[in-house]
């Protein structure tokens, strides 16, 4: 971090402090607080750490007010319009977009480190047949580094990047295992002569009865929902990576922990919470109700899929995710699934409400993609073990950043401890 000119004065009592001023290449200026509690003896209050900057990164910046996402500088629409995913994932390990030749020898690195070990098959056949897809991704990644030893000496470059390759590689075999697994149907091993997307869309659906063609439309659909996930700034499960990493745990445990973050209903469930109010309203007529109670303040109902935590403008991913939706439904047709003809209504009458309008509540990333997964025939258990395949990249150039970054440190968050004061221990039969 460079040395700051600026400074901000913070007075505690009779005595004033000069904090240092951080100015970004775009973004908010920050304060620089690291010698705070030294000098003043105080620490800061920010529950969430939604006003902390825990770390410099070159990545991902996110303008919420805005709606822009740049991944490197890039425009995450032009990408997802534009490039496919392991373009974007060299570029978001590598900084810049690839060569014709370093693409094609990416492509190849990551297509040879598809399959995983036999003898991991055991781990996913130690889970119930009901287990969830997410509690299987957790184990059977976190047990990669009981299997790929020559890949987690954090300390060596060299195996950093084979443990990005391997989990960048790996992922949409585990993923797709799982839900082999929760179905029943026996595993297939990926191919070398298919395109990232396609060797996950033909793990998952196909079956030794028959032959299966990956249809171009879904291959490109999935490989856009890879692309419009593969990174988020400093969100609650990269931030959970970081600290993991910080301690100089294994790369293998690092991605398990925000898998595990991610499962959360609160950070990757939101496309799942998305299809269960569909099959809530469950067909179009029911949508002016259950719009007027979206509008009603007391009532507890919210649409999901509307609006963005993050983005209070639009959703700069949601708009290329609507193209890829509407081709899919163009496709697959909605006329039998009722869910997927109510998301088609809900969209319109959203969208025609000046209500909406008014209050920017417009249909999100989640919103699409959980209509292309369902179309797809994906159940919504299966909606967060993708987030996470589509994450990892994300996760893994965060990490890698973060190794090498000068001021890396083990993460301590402090805290405001309200309970009791220092009290002598009573013994039983006095008490």
């Amino acid at each position: 971090m460079a040395d700051s000119k600026q400074t901000a004065k913070l007075t505690i009592g009779d005595q004033s402090y000069e904090l240092p001023i951080h100015s970004p290449t775009v973004g908010p200026d920050v304060l620089d607080i690291r010698k705070l509690y030294g000098q003043a003896g105080v620490f800061t209050y920010d529950p969430g750490f939604t006003s902390t900057a825990a770390c410099d990164s070159t990545i991902t910046y996110i303008d919420g007010e805005e709606g822009v996402l740049l991944h490197r500088g890039y425009p995450i629409d032009q990408l997802a319009g534009k490039s496919h995913y392991l373009e974007v994932c060299f570029l978001l390990l590598y900084g810049n977009l690839p060569t014709a030749t370093e693409l094609e020898d990416f492509e190849n690195r990551v297509t040879k480190h598809t399959m995983l070990h036999e003898q991991m098959q055991y781990f996913f056949r130690g889970f119930r047949r009901d287990a969830h897809p997410m509690a299987i991704m957790v184990g059977v990644v976190g047990a990669m580094s009981a299997f790929y030893h020559d890949s987690t000496d954090i300390n060596d470059p060299w195996q950093r990047e084979v443990a990005s390759i391997r989990l960048i590689a790996k992922m949409p075999t585990i993923a797709a295992w799982a839900y082999k697994y929760h179905t029943g149907q026996p595993f297939v091993y990926p191919r070398n002569d298919l395109d990232y997307a396609s060797n996950f869309l033909r793990m998952c659906f196909s079956v030794p009865a028959e032959e299966y063609e990956v249809n171009p439309i879904l291959a490109r659909a999935m490989d856009r929902i890879f692309t419009l996930h593969a990174d988020h700034e400093q969100n609650a499960s990269t931030s959970t990576v970081r600290l993991a990493s910080s301690s100089g745990a294994n790369p293998f445990a690092c991605i398990a922990a925000g898998i595990a973050c991610l499962w959360g209903p609160a950070h990757g469930g939101a496309n799942q919470a998305c299809l269960e109010m569909l099959k809530e309203i469950g067909s179009p007529e029911n949508i002016p109700e259950y719009i007027a109670r979206a509008k009603d303040k007391n009532d507890p109902f919210r649409l999901m899929g509307f609006g963005h935590r993050v983005y209070k403008n639009f959703d700069p991913r949601a708009t290329v995710m609507k193209q890829s939706a509407d081709e899919v439904l163009d496709l697959l047709g909605v006329e039998n699934n009722p869910v997927l003809a109510t998301a088609k209504a809900l969209e319109e009458a959203a969208l025609n409400d000046p209500y909406f309008a008014e209050k920017k509540l417009f249909p999100n990333v989640d919103f699409y993609s959980g209509i292309i997964l369902e179309a797809m025939g994906f159940p919504t258990s299966m909606f967060t073990p993708i987030f996470a395949l589509s994450r990892t990249v994300g996760w893994v150039s965060q990490w890698k950043e973060m190794l090498t970054d000068p001021q890396n440190k083990i993460g301590r968050p402090r805290q405001l401890y309200r309970g009791e004061t220092e009290r002598d221990y009573v013994d039983i039969e006095k008490r």
